[in-house]
């Protein structure tokens, strides 16, 4: 794809708008957690454990399907990832076993969103815009994704209310075929990068090694993990908590829907001020931010304003953390390879969400309670502040180099 998009152009609204879908449907998830259990005689763990499968199955698909970017395309990946993501959807609804759930909801929901999501998407957005926009697009993407959990998540809670989780499934299914259609604009997207980083020879196998091989790189990436263990937790076990403490369910659609908004203003600040400042010290305040929110949120005596407030704040902070760890790999080790090397980092979110599903899910079952998932993730947090004072976040030698050979 030749030259550089503006901000609004179709192909950057095209990819909101399937980050909005790809988004809003997974968010969707946690919601089916009360009634799948209830209808299967299943303590919460069981599906709890379905929603950690995904979560594991679209960190270990993410390098792979941003591999294939790399080498194949944007639009190949999208169409693929579509279909997968709406069988998924459609075979979960007529699951009859634990096992089915899990190879559904997990296995297939997880390859489908790895394969249409943030680790195919982002990069190719941050190869259509000029350098100089390019902290401010993916921004803007991951935002796009945060106004799908605004817009699909109250949608799915009073469907679900109205017609039932299986019939709403099947429209969420419809939903992901959608993506299709969403993708036609990239179908002349042959991921060729930018000019100066292809410049290089750099094999793909080599760009892994190079980044693998640098602190940095794994500081980045562990400070990935316990984003993820945060938010899926929170995005999962968020309802059922807050049914466990008696509240009404459209407490929980509200405080996923303020997260949803709030996370949209979140990400468009955070990812402009990712091209004016660092963006290691942006991590460690967000970090910092967050561990502060849920310690408040755990001391203080719950209520609706406390629930509400912290879905505020929590919303800001949500997927803020994006713009800037995709930007600091885009920035170290350049763009020709970045769907790959973001899709590892991004693995290793998945991970940390996996254990945040799981983890949540056995712990309630077995001391009937959250409050230890909810004060180790504010620790983790407060660590993973710490770790970000020592990345170096400048572009590696062969980056800086090829940009002086090239003024």
């Amino acid at each position: 794809m030749s030259g550089h998009q503006k901000l609004f152009s179709t192909l950057i609204v095209f990819s909101c708008l399937l980050l909005t879908l790809n988004f809003g449907l997974r968010s969707s998830m946690g919601f089916f957690l009360t009634p799948i259990s209830a209808e299967f005689g299943y303590g919460r763990e069981v599906f709890a454990f379905s929603l950690a499968l995904q979560n594991l199955f679209w960190g270990l698909c993410q390098p792979i399907a941003g591999a294939f970017a790399d080498k194949f395309g944007t639009y190949k990946t999208l169409v693929i990832g579509a279909v997968v993501y709406a069988a998924g959807l459609y075979f979960t609804s007529i699951a009859e076993s634990a096992f089915g759930l899990h190879m559904s909801a997990g296995l297939l929901i997880g390859m489908g969103v790895a394969g249409t999501g943030f680790g195919v998407v982002l990069p190719a957005m941050a190869r259509l815009v000029a350098p100089e926009k390019r902290a401010m697009a993916l921004g803007i993407g991951t935002a796009a994704g945060s106004a799908g959990q605004f817009l699909v998540i109250p949608a799915a809670q009073q469907l679900i209310s109205t017609y039932g989780w299986q019939l709403t499934m099947l429209l969420l299914a419809c939903g992901a075929l959608a993506m299709v259609a969403l993708a036609m604009p990239f179908a002349k997207d042959k991921a060729t990068g930018l000019a100066v980083e292809n410049s290089s020879e750099l094999t793909m196998k080599a760009a892994v090694i190079e980044a693998t091989s640098n602190i940095h790189y794994w500081l980045l990436i562990g400070g990935f993990f316990v984003c993820g263990f945060q938010l899926a937790f929170i995005t999962v076990h968020m309802p059922s908590y807050l049914h466990d403490k008696g509240f009404d369910p459209q407490v929980a659609v509200i405080c996923l829907a303020l997260i949803g908004f709030f996370n949209i203003l979140g990400c468009l600040l955070f990812g402009n001020l990712s091209g004016k400042y660092s963006k290691k010290n942006l991590l460690g305040i967000i970090y910092l931010s967050r561990s502060i929110a849920i310690a408040a949120f755990m001391i203080y005596p719950i209520s609706t304003t406390s629930v509400y407030m912290f879905s505020i704040v929590t919303g800001f902070l949500w997927l803020a953390t994006v713009p800037a760890t995709s930007g600091i790999v885009a920035q170290m080790f350049g763009l020709k390879y970045m769907g790959t090397l973001y899709g590892i980092v991004f693995l290793n979110h998945q991970l940390g969400s996996f254990l945040g599903v799981w983890l949540g899910g056995y712990l309630y079952d077995d001391t009937g309670s959250y409050d230890v998932v909810w004060w180790s993730a504010a620790a983790i947090a407060l660590v993973t502040a710490i770790i970000h004072i020592f990345i170096d976040e400048r572009p590696v030698a062969r980056i800086r180099q090829a940009v002086m050979s090239s003024t």
